[in-house]
């Protein structure tokens, strides 16, 4: 097999890394698209870390492929319960599988979702764990010895720093920005350091690297990048904070260079992005507005016991578990998802809709949701999408009956907290659909635009790459102009049968996530803006 590499870039967007590259900021991005290719690449519909890199490992869409948020929640007589996605949840084979049980070697480092961490003819190194358990969810677990044997090595930097980032909430304090990119610099490193071991003790047909910083760089500083918000006259503070921007993106650069060195001039080198991002300047508080409707009830602490009471006050501001489940239609569980769930009554005297009138309350419920306006009178949201439209696929049952899609593509807000549209204090970066694609290397086209791909087009390309069939099932295709017709002419696309079920399945007793564990993600994903 071909080597070929696979450089994610969590929330990279052409918005900043073009002025970046004409800049001087990335010379080694801007050389190697020189004699590359670059497209769009389109998000899932909602645009959101978890559903959509495992669209681009699977080749599928979460409406196929089963996961469409960080966590889950399920109702549970008058309680709700979350559980995180993991591994496990992922209903179809990965691209790590499919070419692990054809013989090819792979390693994988800092995908969400792969923990507990499949069997592969590889390694494994899982993003999304806290640093207590990070040895546990590596495979094979002697690597993390490996790792531990480098200069300067540090589980806590590598891993998610619980400690540091619980403070934060939806973008981070500015006293915190210079701290906060300092650690990510840092933390970049940390990654690096492991898949330039990695590269050079263990090769792989299939190297895959995700650096997460540019979302997290992109939530804190999109107004510090954006040439359209960047201050004409910037105060000695922004001019600090947008250098130490410039620092972190000019040492990935070297990053991807030395990557790609490694790699070889016969190697074939991928980067992709999950999402892109842009500005975001408004929050529509959906939960409010939807008890403003009739649609939910929050529960009456008074008629609570006195323990309780105390517990809920806590809570009741910004929480969606503490409703009042017998008046509640319809609600959102998580900002992340960006969409509503709708009661189904299982029972008379439930308070959900009956079922045979769920899709008439749904539509109307979506007409309504269009008619939210501002101010002066323009709508807030989009576009709204059923299940069906946002989802289609077998195993779409745990996603919301609606998605929304609001003007600035911003998070819904799910807290009881008023006005229902609340304006930002300050611009901020949020996920926007279109992010990014670029290749390089033997047989890629150069110097070309594509027009714009799908996340799930990305596995196929990766196959052929490496001289693999692309599986009859999977929804992307290899994207005509990115091989070159001689390359084409001498390795035409192969369609070979379908994916194998995955099986992980078996597995689901016997690695369960602790409860530290769990608290902790949850907690990081709170620190990160994706939970209330």
């Amino acid at each position: 097999m071909n080597p070929t590499v696979l450089i994610g870039l969590d929330g990279a967007t052409f918005t900043i890394l073009d002025p970046l590259m004409q800049e001087g900021v990335m010379p080694h991005l801007a050389s190697m698209l020189a004699s590359g290719v670059r497209a769009e690449l389109r998000s899932t519909p909602n645009p959101l870390t978890p559903p959509a890199w495992i669209a681009l490992m699977t080749g599928r869409n979460p409406g196929t492929h089963g996961v469409f948020d960080f966590i889950w929640s399920e109702e549970r007589a008058s309680e709700v319960y979350f559980t995180l996605y993991n591994f496990r949840d992922i209903q179809c084979e990965t691209i790590w599988s499919m070419v692990s049980r054809q013989q090819g070697r792979v390693g994988t480092l800092n995908f969400p979702m792969m923990s507990p961490p499949p069997e592969v003819n590889g390694y494994v190194i899982p993003g999304l764990v806290s640093w207590k358990h990070l040895r546990r969810n590596i495979f094979p677990r002697e690597v993390f010895d490996e790792l531990k044997g480098l200069p300067g090595f540090s589980a806590r930097e590598m891993a998610w720093d619980f400690d540091m980032e619980k403070e934060a909430a939806r973008g981070v304090p500015e006293e915190e920005y210079e701290n906060w990119i300092t650690f990510h610099i840092r933390r970049e490193r940390q990654w690096f350091a492991a898949v330039r071991h990695l590269m050079r003790t263990r090769p792989a047909d299939l190297t895959a690297i995700l650096f997460d910083g540019p979302d997290k760089m992109l939530h804190m500083g999109w107004r510090f990048l954006d040439p359209d918000l960047v201050p004409s006259d910037p105060s000695p503070w922004e001019q600090k904070i947008r250098q130490l921007l410039h620092d972190y993106f000019r040492e990935l650069d070297t990053f991807l260079a030395e990557i790609r060195e490694l790699a070889g001039p016969e190697a074939r080198l991928f980067m992709a992005s999950d999402h892109g991002f842009g500005p975001t300047r408004e929050v529509l508080r959906i939960n409010t507005w939807l008890a403003e409707q009739g649609l939910l009830r929050w529960r009456d602490m008074e008629d609570m016991a006195e323990g309780d009471r105390e517990r809920y006050r806590r809570l009741i501001d910004r929480h969606f578990v503490l409703l009042d489940w017998r008046h509640t239609r319809a609600y959102a569980s998580t900002t992340t998802s960006n969409g509503i769930h709708i009661r189904v009554a299982r029972s008379e005297g439930d308070g959900g809709v009956p079922a045979a009138d769920y899709a008439t309350f749904r539509q109307e419920l979506a007409d309504r949701l269009l008619g939210i306006t501002d101010e002066a009178g323009q709508p807030v949201i989009s576009r709204v999408l059923t299940r069906e439209e946002a989802f289609p696929g077998p195993n779409n049952r745990r996603a919301p009956d609606l998605t929304i899609v609001t003007r600035d593509h911003g998070f819904l807000s799910i807290v009881n907290r008023e006005p229902v549209l609340y304006r930002r204090p300050q611009v901020e970066g949020t996920h926007y659909p279109m992010g990014v694609f670029m290749a390089a290397g033997p047989g890629i086209t150069g110097g070309v635009t594509l027009p714009a791909m799908d996340l799930v087009d990305i596995a196929p390309a990766l196959l052929h790459s490496l001289g693999l069939p692309v599986p009859s099932d999977l929804e992307g295709r290899v994207v005509e102009g990115l091989f070159t017709d001689s390359f084409l002419a001498g390795r035409p696309v192969r369609r070979g049968g379908p994916t194998a079920r995955p099986d992980s399945y078996a597995l689901r007793e016997q690695h369960t996530l602790e409860a530290e564990e769990e608290a902790q993600i949850i907690k990081q994903l709170q620190a990160l803006g994706y939970m209330e």
